[in-house]
């Protein structure tokens, strides 16, 4: 039972970082859109954001992995 349990935490893990680093990319093109001359400063922005939400991400599959 604890590895089907442990399986679900890690598909949310997964699907969570999916919508999170979507999400962060769809607003900095928007953002980008709004304001072109600040591309770098946003692009630099939205990469490392996204590398902590997949980083938070690898934590929970790990965590969920040893947890079974």
């Amino acid at each position: 039972m604890s590895g089907s349990i442990a399986a679900i935490g890690m598909g949310l893990a997964v699907i969570g970082a999916g919508i999170g680093v979507g999400t962060i990319g769809g607003k900095a093109v928007e953002a980008i859109a709004r304001q072109p001359e600040a591309v770098g400063d946003i692009r630099a922005s939205m990469i490392l954001t996204a590398a902590l939400v997949e980083g938070a991400a690898l934590i929970a599959l790990l965590l969920a992995y040893l947890a079974k």
